[in-house]
């Protein structure tokens, strides 16, 4: 488009926009979203709202892992704060006060983990964020090594720190080991990983990494939001299930995917979790979650603290997944955690893969392309929990099978190519 040596005008700033939203769509990224409608009590299934009338649809993507933002553990705490007016924080805690359930969430959360304290955010996102950039800052002239596969949560706040960073190669401990080799032993170094990445379901090697840190004299900054209720005797994650959650500084978890809920948080020596509480702005300038969010959070967090049953059924229904797929051919990324991706390459062919799963079977699964995983990596992610019984399992697995998935790549390409014409 050529811009006059006029001045823009508001016409041209929409067209610049336009032609912008244009360049997603011709190459298949442009996002749409379905209007979903969750009665309680139906989790997986939900209401699909569309022009042409409402659908009943089985959610196969969702973060809420474990069904925790359906049970009634959690629905029964959220009304007794509603009851007791526990509904918006009110403000910032630095201005409108720490609300009591934010408090017992934050020590429920430190026992989680075995840490000294906590700290919450509005948004898992905003945790990493914040507490990244706190840390880089305010450690003088530190280096962060980070994970080349961390979440860009994790990325941004690095880059917000301003601290050195060295990225190293996806689980790569050699390539690991030979930068914090190279750098003074006297540098104040954190290594920053993921215990599992959610779009590859690959697990790090945390024993490793951990050995690694004390042997050169780095912090360890862990992200569990992938893990936190879904691995470990009490739901603590990774580390907590390997026995070495005791060796990581920081844990950073959420309240969002198997906890059900919203929010973030990290846990962590008292020093540490003051220090982020004190200079970290996304902290001090953000409403604190409402405390009714905590409510939940906090009934979902104990409930899990106790309880294997939720844990137990998500991982045979992963299993069991994983199984039928690979007994019809359907290729998937095989990984030890419970996030089952399957491979469809090129944005557009990945969304009319899931575009005819939905309208015409009535399967829920988004597409993910760039940025989020890197182009022709394109994939559809599935999340089977507890209440993804088998018989929906082998519901999907048809599904797939209709729309081409298990054929050879040549065939499943013209597959795609043919509904590509309706999309």
């Amino acid at each position: 488009m050529k811009i006059s040596d006029s001045p823009m005008n508001a016409s041209d700033y929409i067209a610049l926009f336009r032609a912008r939203i244009a360049g997603l769509k011709t190459e298949g990224r442009y996002r749409s979203f379905a209007e979903l409608e969750r009665p309680a009590g139906h989790f997986p299934r939900a209401r699909w709202h569309t022009a042409q009338g409402v659908r009943e649809v089985v959610i196969w993507c969702s973060n809420d892992y474990l069904g925790m933002g359906h049970h009634d553990v959690v629905r029964n705490a959220m009304r007794a704060a509603i009851d007791a007016g526990s509904t918006g924080a009110g403000g910032t805690r630095n201005i409108a006060g720490t609300h009591h359930l934010h408090v017992e969430l934050e020590r429920t959360l430190a026992r989680l983990h075995g840490k000294d304290a906590a700290l919450l955010f509005t948004s898992g996102y905003s945790a990493n964020h914040t507490a990244l950039s706190v840390l880089g800052r305010q450690l003088p002239n530190c280096v962060i090594l980070s994970d080349a596969g961390n979440h860009n949560s994790m990325i941004e706040g690095i880059r917000r720190s301003d601290a050195q960073k060295i990225v190293f190669a996806h689980n790569n401990l050699a390539e690991l080991e030979m930068h914090l080799r190279a750098l003074p032993a006297e540098q104040p170094k954190i290594i920053a990983f993921e215990s599992v990445y959610s779009m590859s379901g690959s697990i790090s090697p945390i024993v490793e990494i951990c050995a690694l840190a004390k042997r050169y004299g780095a912090m360890t900054y862990l992200d569990e939001v992938h893990a936190v209720g879904m691995y470990g005797a009490h739901g603590g994650g990774v580390a907590e299930a390997l026995g070495v959650a005791n060796q990581i500084d920081i844990i950073q978890g959420t309240l969002g995917k198997a906890f059900g809920l919203g929010g973030g948080y990290i846990a962590a020596a008292t020093e540490i979790v003051d220090c982020v509480r004190s200079f970290g702005n996304g902290f001090i300038f953000s409403t604190s979650l409402p405390p009714v969010i905590a409510a939940g959070a906090l009934a979902s967090v104990t409930h899990l603290m106790h309880s294997d049953e939720e844990r137990i059924a998500q991982q045979g229904h992963a299993a069991y997944l994983k199984a039928q797929l690979q007994e019809v051919g359907i290729p998937y990324v095989h990984s030890p955690s419970h996030i089952v991706p399957v491979l469809v390459a090129g944005a557009a062919r990945v969304k009319a893969v899931s575009d005819m799963l939905l309208n015409d079977h009535g399967i829920y699964v988004q597409p993910i392309n760039y940025p989020t995983v890197p182009r022709g990596a394109e994939r559809l992610r599935f999340t089977p929990g507890p209440k993804h019984t088998p018989e929906l399992i082998d519901g999907l697995v048809k599904a797939l099978v209709a729309v081409g998935l298990a054929k050879p790549a040549e065939e499943i390409s013209a597959t795609i190519q043919k509904n590509l014409q309706t999309v």
